[in-house]
């Protein structure tokens, strides 16, 4: 609780400073406010970080106040104690808490042990504890250690006893050593302390830059970048050039000190930005020397630019006008970082660009030969070269500044510029920013400071065109390619945290799948290309290494713990890369539980190929059979596998013992059945390979049986390949059952030729047949059973599946005397265009002459079934459907009394795992008897509509035109024919049929609307119309709340709601439409207002208006109406 008032008064403290600094700022106390370079705002001032003690001087002195100065105090003063002036003397608060700090030790400190000069550069961790420890125990007062001291640091005191232990490291060497802009030694000793993994197979598939920029060089030019983005929020200070300040600093970090032990450097005490870019500097390997030269030329590139933001310059050029050669020790490093800013310009600029170049394709080769020009002026005369280069900076200015400013989408000219977020080069900039999360002691752990540098970072997002999909994904892929390199076991979860947090499709807003898609590179191959998407580049190596591993987990992971990580990171990668399917290869079209299967497919296969090739050697060894040793190390292997690694995958797919169980039975029934079918006599291998086969083969049946309990490793085992051989009364049982399903399948054909299709009672609604038909079946069933002699499952299985085929062939019979339904339907009239009176015409002329198609006259004349025997037939496959779990379950029942039953018979487990299968038996029937009650059912709607309300439904409805035939002459007919249907069918057939028939009248109302014939026109004002007429067909078929869910109805009928909309549409839009629906394709081109092209089409031909007339005749040549 003190803790919370402690925090809580803090905050209100930091609150009420901004308010005050607000206050003095905007007031007319100051004089004038100066911004620090590259703040336009006081919203671009950390206020945070300026002196209130200079603000109120400047503000008594009536001076000009600079916030640069301001803030460069208050980090100047931050290291000492807070002072209050009082009248009688100076109060000071201190920094530590003098009662938590205890007592002085009251030991001496202990002695420095001898170094020899030998050890110093080669173990330069090693002596990192005992000097801790030295300064820790020998720790005095203050006041004490200040005056024995006379002004010497702990930093100072280490240096010293350095000097004095090794004469050759004095602190002019120490300072010598200081002022080296390169760590190479320092690096070598770090990568000394460890051996990295290689991460070759790890490389994001990204094309390589052209130029040649190598890793140094996107790790510099990406840290200018953070400074740039950091100056634009007024953080930005140069250090003073004194290094005696930082001596320590770079000393202790090349000593390998940890900023978590009690030697510190000074940097680390600065707070805020300053402390935190610090960091960043070392973090990054950049030298003290580059940083100074690149925040001089960040400030001096702003001069004269007022209201210009840091982060909107063209930081390349702006370095290369703004650093002279002379600020570099030598002309090799000026001529290398002069080379890596033109680098960057062209890759930026010209290589990868973020907007394209429009007209700008000029440009673009002039730049290259200013670029060009300006690296060749250094290799020429000193007069000459100052002024070529001079000439061509002026020109590439020119040039560069409004190519990097083209404006993308929503851009504000000015605000951005687009030189390094072109997806290739700033993607591959901003991995070298995440780099520097890792400790740069120990690479497999995240630094202390890595949630204040990823907040740091997110200042880069904007010119490096970073969305946080973008970040979530490259931030993935770093802390996984740590992993691999380092093995750190932390790191895995980060990753795969950050893998978790990248969004699937469906939960990006437009844009930002707009943006990604965007996001495109290609790599080029033998003789091909191949195109990836930003996922595809980043995700891909990551699932492709985990799929190596996995594919062969048995060799590379000793144990699971490590084993689950990698399972993760596969399958969520490999959710992630599903959805790039359409943008890239094919590789997903398999499940998640396919994928686990094939990984346990895979490495079990590996194992086993691996176990069997030492079998020889060490058979010979035994003296024993190979396949009786083969036997027993593959249950070794199977233990094995059940017991580290199939917990794991379990978890994404629940049968991974069954998988794995019934391929290794298999992989060793391989090998067993040669030797099997060459068995003909009881020698000792043979009953050594015997006893070891049926004792694998029963430790996995006992394996499912654990793992999945009884029932369910019945089902399980019954799928296994056995390894017996089933006895010869199977043969003479199967013959019986053969002629038995014979008999059977004769009564259902007298059945069905007797059957007259009327219900047997009010109460019983179906048709004698399928009673006949089952009772038929139970005699069967009760004979079956009756029989003593022994069986096994597969006579069963004979008897099941006649009887299922019996079932399919009676629900053939019914739907065989169906006509196709294609006849019930009258042909498509010929598409004409519209002409003036030609409805009325042809309403007239409908009372003289019968114009109808032979075949329209045909589909009239057929011989259909009478709804009440339709209705019959249902109830009938519905009785069938109905009464097959009871048929099962009989059967099953009465198996399980039949089989023997003396447990420890070798069969008894194989045969009560296979009856369990029972439930599964008459699927086949099952699927045949519903599918035919979906037939008849259409086939009942499909005739209503089309045969029995014909003529007002489909030969009048909305002819001439709709005012004068509405649909509401269709209710009472409808309302008639579906009393019918419900008096006689079932209740559980109801929703069924008439859900059927209200399909049926919207596939009647769209031939109306879409192929109506010349005889129909419609126009604007009939829209209304038919919205009221569709309205009022669902209301008809919802009843209330008595019919049909409202929700199911809405759902049917909107489709046709969408083409009646289009009738409400001008004519202009729609043929505007038709002609980009056109443009995307002559087959199933959608426009916006998404319907095909057909659909339009037959709107247009039937649209009363001159217009539609015109376009149809001259863009598809339709013929006009010939009545």
């Amino acid at each position: 609780m003190e803790e919370e008032n402690k925090l809580g008064l803090l905050q209100r403290y930091r609150r009420d400073r901004r308010v005050l600094l607000c206050f003095l700022l905007s007031g007319s106390l100051i004089k004038k406010v100066v911004m620090p370079p590259g703040a336009v705002s006081l919203d671009d001032v950390d206020l945070d970080q300026v002196s209130v003690d200079y603000v109120l001087n400047c503000a008594k002195k009536g001076e000009i106040l600079e916030l640069s100065e301001a803030i460069r105090e208050y980090h100047d003063n931050i290291g000492f104690p807070y002072m209050v002036d009082s009248s009688s003397i100076n109060s000071f608060f201190l920094i530590t808490d003098p009662a938590s700090s205890g007592s002085p030790p009251r030991r001496s400190p202990p002695s420095v042990p001898f170094l020899t000069p030998s050890v110093i550069l080669p173990s330069l961790s090693k002596p990192e504890q005992s000097f801790e420890e030295d300064l820790h125990y020998s720790e005095p007062p203050i006041e004490e250690s200040l005056s024995n001291l006379g002004g010497f640091t702990a930093r100072n005191l280490i240096a010293e006893s350095f000097n004095s232990q090794v004469k050759e490291l004095s602190v002019d060497d120490i300072e010598d050593f200081e002022d080296e802009d390169d760590v190479e030694e320092v690096d070598s000793q770090r990568i000394s302390r460890r051996i990295p993994n290689d991460a070759s197979d790890l490389m994001p598939a990204l094309p390589p830059f052209a130029t040649g920029v190598n890793d140094d060089d996107l790790r510099e030019t990406a840290y200018e970048i953070l400074l740039a983005c950091a100056g634009a929020s007024g953080g930005l200070i140069v250090p003073q050039k004194g290094k005696k300040k930082y001596k320590g600093t770079s000393l202790l970090q090349k000593l390998g000190r940890r900023r978590s032990e009690h030697v510190v450097s000074q940097s680390q005490h600065a707070p805020g930005l300053l402390g935190l870019l610090e960091i960043m500097r070392v973090q990054m390997e950049v030298s003290e020397a580059m940083d100074i030269r690149t925040r001089q030329g960040l400030l001096n590139a702003l001069v004269g630019k007022v209201g210009k933001r840091m982060d909107t310059l063209l930081l390349p050029l702006e370095l290369l006008c703004s650093i002279s050669r002379a600020e570099f020790p030598d002309k090799k490093a000026y001529v290398r970082w002069q080379k890596r800013q033109l680098n960057m310009l062209e890759e930026g600029l010209i290589n990868h660009p973020a907007v394209g170049f429009g007209e700008s394709g000029r440009a673009s080769s002039e730049m290259r030969t200013l670029l060009a020009k300006i690296e060749e002026s250094e290799f020429i005369p000193a007069a000459t070269g100052e002024f070529q280069r001079a000439e061509c900076l002026r020109s590439l200015r020119a040039v560069a500044v409004p190519l990097a400013e083209r404006p993308a989408r929503g851009d504000v000219t000015g605000e951005v510029c687009h030189w390094a977020d072109g997806y290739h080069l700033n993607i591959r900039l901003y991995e070298k920013l995440l780099l520097s999360v890792f400790d740069i002691l120990d690479e497999g752990k995240l630094t202390e400071e890595v949630e204040e540098i990823l907040e740091l970072l997110k200042s880069t997002w904007h010119v490096l065109g970073i969305k946080e999909t973008v970040h979530y994904t490259c931030y993935s892929w770093v802390l996984f390619r740590q992993f691999v390199i380092t093995s750190g076991k932390g790191m895995m979860q980060h990753a795969i945290d950050q893998l978790k947090r990248i969004p699937l499709k469906d939960q990006l807003s437009p844009q930002e799948r707009l943006h990604l898609r965007s996001l495109q590179s290609m790599l080029q191959g033998l003789g091909s290309s191949q195109r990836f998407s930003f996922l595809q580049a980043y995700i891909m190596p990551i699932w492709k290494w985990a799929d190596k591993q996995l594919g062969d987990y048995h060799m590379h992971f000793l144990e699971g713990s490590q084993m689950e990580d990698v399972v993760t990171v596969a399958m969520v990668s490999r959710r992630l890369l599903q959805e790039e399917q359409e943008s890239g290869v094919q590789l997903f079209q398999r499940s998640d539980l396919d994928q686990i299967e094939l990984y346990i497919t895979s490495s079990v296969k590996n194992a086993f190929s691996r176990v069997f090739q030492t079998i020889d050697a060490a058979s010979e060894a035994m003296h024993e059979h190979p396949l009786t040793l083969l036997a027993e190390e593959t249950k070794k292997l199977l233990k094995k596998d059940t017991t580290l690694f199939l917990p794991i995958l379990s978890q994404w797919h629940p049968q991974t013992t069954v998988v794995s169980a019934s391929l290794i039975h298999e992989l060793y029934g391989v090998k067993l059945r040669p030797f099997l079918d060459h068995s003909k006599q009881l020698t000792e291998d043979v009953i050594y390979v015997f006893i070891a086969a049926h004792s694998l083969e029963q430790y996995v049946i006992a394996l499912m049986t654990t793992t999945y309990g009884e029932e369910n490793a019945e089902f399980y085992c019954r799928r296994l390949r056995r390894y017996e051989i089933e006895t010869l009364s199977g043969t003479l049982v199967m013959r019986w059952v053969n002629s038995q399903l014979g008999t059977v399948l004769a009564w259902i054909e007298r059945a069905i030729q007797q059957e007259r299709w009327d219900p047997i009672s009010p109460q019983q609604c179906h048709g004698s047949s399928i009673v006949e038909v089952y009772r038929i079946v139970e005699e069967t069933a009760d004979q079956f059973f009756a029989l003593n002699i022994p069986m096994g499952y597969a006579e069963l299985n004979s008897l099941l599946r006649g009887i299922d085929n019996a079932f399919q062939v009676y629900a053939g019979h019914i739907v065989c005397n169906l006509v196709d339904i294609k006849d019930l339907i009258p042909p498509v009239p010929v598409l004409t265009r519209y002409k003036k009176e030609a409805g009325i015409k042809a309403f007239v002329k409908k009372e003289i002459l019968d114009q109808r198609h032979p075949d329209e006259r045909k589909s009239c004349e057929i011989n259909v079934l009478p709804t009440a025997t339709l209705c019959v037939q249902l109830n009938t496959l519905h009785y069938a459907v109905s009464h097959l779990n009871k048929l099962e379950d009989s059967i099953s029942e009465r198996w399980q009394k039949k089989r023997p039953s003396d447990k420890f018979a070798k069969p008894a487990l194989g045969e009560k795992s296979r009856s369990f299968h029972l439930k599964n038996a008459f699927d086949g029937s099952r699927k045949d008897l519903n599918g035919a009650i979906d037939k008849i059912c259409t086939y009942t709607g499909t005739k209503i509509i089309f045969c029995d309300l014909r003529v007002p439904f489909i030969d009048n409805l909305y002819r001439p035109c709709v005012s004068q035939s509405r649909l509401e002459v269709l209710i009472e007919p409808l309302d008639m024919a579906l009393n019918e249907l419900c008096d006689i069918i079932v209740e559980p057939l109801r929703d069924r049929i008439v859900t059927v028939l209200l399909q049926a009248s919207l596939d009647g109302l769209l031939r109306v609307l879409l192929d109506g014939g010349p005889s129909r026109i419609f126009s604007i004002s009939d829209a209304k119309m038919l919205e009221e007429d569709i309205d009022l067909l669902k209301e008809f078929f919802i009843s209330g709340g008595d019919g049909l869910p409202r929700g199911m109805v809405e759902n049917v009928v909107s489709q046709v709601q969408q083409i009646i909309k289009l009738h409400g549409y001008e004519t202009r839009e729609l043929i505007d439409d038709l002609r980009n629906a056109n443009g995307k394709g002559l087959q199933g081109g959608k426009g916006k207002l998404g319907v095909d092209a057909n659909v339009l089409l037959r709107i247009l031909c039937h649209r009363n208006d001159s217009e539609a007339y015109q376009f149809v005749k001259k863009q598809y040549k339709i013929p006009k109406s010939v009545l």
